[in-house]
C-alpha cells in the first residue's frame, strides 16, 4: 500500500487542525466535476445521462477555484465526464497545485497523450487513469475497442515524462479474485504505476448495465479472496489499510459522505458524488442543511449495497487518525 509520506503527513495535520477547531464535519477531498460530457459511454456509468445543453456546459475556472477555496479541502479529484475535454482544465489543475492542493486528474486517457504537454510534473499533481481490467475486460466495460491500448500508451508516456501516475479500477460482478489480481499485477509490474485505487461499482440508476453491481456480501467475498495469502501487502494500493479491511468485511463502518463531497456545474451535490438529492451553493450549506442521518444502510434503500470509496474511505481515514496503532500501521504501509 502506498500514500506518499508528505501527503499522509499533510492530511494528518489537516485532520488534527479541524478537530482542534471543534469541527465535526469537514472535507478531506473534493470530487470536482467541471463538466459532464464524456467521449465514452461506459456501461456502468450514469454520469452522462444529462440533456445535450447540460453536456455542452463548462465550469469557469474562477468558479472551480472559489469552491475549493471555500471548503478548504487539501485534496481534489477532478472528474466528470472526461476532464480533458474542458478547454481550461490545465489552468484549473495548475491553479490548484499553486495552492498546494493534492490534485488527481481522472481520465479515460483517450486524450491524455495529446494533452500531456499542457501539464508539468509536480509532487502535488497525479494522473488518475481509469483501468477496469485487462484489454478485453476494459474495452468491454467502456464499450469501445482499443481504449485499453490507448490508456497503456498514455500511462507509459506520462511516466517517461516524469509524472506521477495512479489508476482507478471499478469492480463488478463479472470480475473474479483472479482477474483483480491480474490487473493489479499488470499495473504495478508491467506499467509501474505509482499507486492503484480499487472500488466496488455503485448502482447508478441510469447506468446502461444494471445487472452487474456487487452486493455487500459479494464484495466481501471477492476482496477477501483477491487479497488472500497476504497478497494485498505487495501492491501499491492508494487506500488506507482500514478501508481495505472494510472491503474484506473485517470491519464495519458508517458512511461519511461529507468527507468526500462533490462539486459540479449544479453546485454542491447532496448527499454525495453518487446520489443527487438536490444542490446547494456552498459547502457550509451542504454540511449544515443536509440530513445526514437519513442516509446509509438501513436508512436509505439506495445505500444498501454501497461500499464506494467516496463514502467509506474518509471514515477509515478518520478512524486511522484516532488510533496510534492504526496510524503506525498506515505509516508502515506507505
Amino acid at each position: 500500500m502506498t500514500v506518499p509520506l508528505r501527503q499522509g503527513m499533510k492530511i494528518g495535520s489537516y485532520i488534527m487542525r479541524q478537530r482542534l477547531a471543534g469541527r465535526e464535519r469537514f472535507p478531506l477531498l473534493v470530487e470536482l466535476e467541471p463538466l459532464f460530457q464524456c467521449n465514452l459511454e461506459c456501461v456502468g456509468c450514469g454520469k452522462i445521462q444529462h440533456p445535450e445543453a447540460t453536456l455542452r456546459r463548462r465550469m469557469p475556472v474562477e468558479q472551480a477555484l472559489a469552491a475549493i477555496d471555500e471548503c478548504g479541502a487539501p485534496m481534489v479529484s477532478i472528474a466528470g465526464g472526461e476532464p480533458l475535454i474542458h478547454p481550461e482544465i490545465d489552468v484549473i489543475a495548475r491553479e490548484l497545485v499553486a495552492r498546494k492542493k493534492y490534485v488527481f486528474l481522472c481520465t479515460n486517457a483517450i486524450l491524455m497523450k495529446k494533452k500531456l504537454e499542457l501539464f508539468e510534473p509536480n509532487r502535488y499533481f497525479a494522473w488518475a487513469v481509469h483501468i477496469d481490467g485487462l484489454r478485453e475486460r476494459h474495452d468491454e466495460s467502456v464499450d469501445r475497442e482499443g481504449t485499453f491500448d490507448k490508456a497503456v500508451e498514455a500511462i507509459k508516456a506520462a511516466k517517461d515524462a516524469g509524472f506521477r501516475v495512479t489508476t482507478n479500477t471499478t469492480i463488478f460482478t463479472h470480475d473474479s479474485p483472479e482477474s483483480v489480481r491480474q490487473v493489479l499485477d499488470f499495473l504495478q509490474y508491467e506499467l509501474d504505476v505509482d499507486a492503484m485505487m480499487i472500488s466496488p461499482a455503485y448502482a447508478y440508476e441510469k447506468a446502461p448495465d444494471q445487472e452487474h453491481f456487487l452486493g455487500v456480501k459479494q464484495t466481501h467475498e471477492l476482496f477477501s479472496a483477491a487479497f488472500a495469502d497476504g497478497r494485498r501487502r505487495k501492491w501499491r494500493l492508494n487506500h488506507s489499510p482500514l478501508f481495505l479491511d472494510f472491503l474484506e468485511g473485517k470491519v464495519e463502518y458508517g458512511c461519511t459522505a461529507w468527507g468526500i463531497p462533490s462539486y459540479s456545474l449544479f453546485g454542491w451535490q447532496r448527499p454525495c458524488y453518487l446520489m443527487s438529492d438536490g444542490y446547494v451553493s456552498t459547502y457550509k450549506e451542504l454540511v449544515e442543511t443536509t440530513d445526514w442521518e437519513a442516509y446509509g444502510r438501513g436508512r436509505d434503500p439506495r445505500c444498501e449495497n454501497c461500499m464506494a470509496h467516496c463514502g467509506y474511505e474518509p471514515t477509515a481515514a478518520l478512524a486511522t487518525s484516532r488510533s496510534p496503532r492504526q496510524s503506525l500501521r498506515a505509516l508502515l504501509s506507505s
